[in-house]
């Protein structure tokens, strides 16, 4: 139910993403208006969401307004965002943050200079099913974390402007760092392309982490099925995590595997699949309603400017080549 403490946000960009975080923030009671370049699509979605279509001056000039919600080309990200800060506003910021750890840091600093809230798109970190992995993986449910992979593919849609690294792999690298806990000691990475001269339809990230400890992403929409799936294994047991999985039951399950040794041979143990309950929230609801929570009180959010950094940081350590785009997986 909307009240008047209700933060009020203005959708910049309503396309392909955008047009689906105005419906969550128009359904929470805090959508105050649209803004996209292409007056068409402004109209619909202001009119879909019984808001106004405004241009971002009007909407930087309007002190009713609380914050931005940033779904545009990543090479837009940082002067929107500054523009946001300098006029007051908190800000939400789809994936990646920027395009160089230069912009990410100017941005960072401005929300510290206007004490404003900055906070960005790593959908899957408010995925009900990963925070209930990461609260297991925490309090030592499959013992100390040894190693893990996100594989992120699917057949489209293709992209023109950046690789499939860039497009796919902030959300899985978002959710890694987090259960890891740790800035990768080493990160390498390669991949092809095969559609587009010059960029990559398919591409491998691997991480090392201490003592040991290993990760890896795989990313492609050249594949020829779907598959979201996250697995992270410990010393003690296994959890996966597969946001493709047809039947909620399946999405989070639990294996408690254990080795054994006959001398000096091992063996390995398996043990029944256990699902893992886990809230049936929709992702993107619990990520916009954390966005208006933390411009309510001032919390810092869960995947604040510093986090982003971090993601940013290690896609540029794979030496994959920037990309002009953000289009959301």
């Amino acid at each position: 139910m909307q009240t008047n403490a209700t933060p009020q946000i203005a959708q910049i960009g309503a396309g392909y993403w955008g047009k689906n975080l105005a419906r969550n923030f128009a359904e929470l009671g805090a959508l105050a208006a649209i803004v996209d370049g292409h007056p068409e699509t402004a109209a619909r979605e202001a009119e879909k969401n019984k808001v106004a279509a405004r241009t971002l001056d009007e909407v930087l000039a309007d002190e009713a307004i609380t914050g931005v919600s940033i779904a545009a080309p990543a090479e837009l990200h940082a002067p929107l965002a500054l523009r946001a800060f300098a006029a007051g506003k908190h800000v939400f910021v789809e994936k990646p943050l920027a395009l160089s750890l230069a912009d990410s840091r100017e941005m960072c600093d401005a929300a510290l200079a206007s004490g404003r809230i900055l906070m960005v798109g790593h959908l899957l970190r408010y995925h009900p099913a990963f925070e209930t992995l990461l609260a297991h993986v925490r309090s030592g449910t499959i013992g100390a974390l040894r190693y893990a992979y996100s594989n992120r593919l699917s057949y489209g849609k293709l992209r023109v402007e950046e690789n499939a690294l860039w497009s796919f792999a902030p959300h899985d690298l978002s959710m890694l760092l987090a259960l890891f806990d740790a800035r990768p000691e080493t990160v390498t990475g390669s991949g092809g392309g095969w559609v587009t001269p010059g960029l990559e339809d398919e591409y491998r990230l691997d991480m090392t982490f201490a003592g040991g400890r290993r990760a890896h992403v795989f990313t492609s929409w050249l594949h020829p099925f779907k598959e979201h799936r996250l697995v992270v294994a410990g010393e003690d047991g296994m959890i996966v995590f597969e946001d493709s999985a047809a039947k909620p039951e399946n999405k989070l399950v639990l294996y408690r595997h254990t080795v054994t040794w006959k001398g000096a041979v091992p063996e390995a143990i398996k043990a029944d699949a256990e699902p893992i309950p886990f809230p049936a929230d929709e992702p993107l609801r619990c990520e916009c309603q954390h966005f208006l929570d933390c411009c309510a009180t001032g919390a810092t959010p869960r995947t604040d400017g510093a986090e982003a950094i971090r993601v940013v940081e290690t896609l540029l350590r794979a030496a994959t080549k920037p990309a002009a785009d953000s289009a959301h997986a």
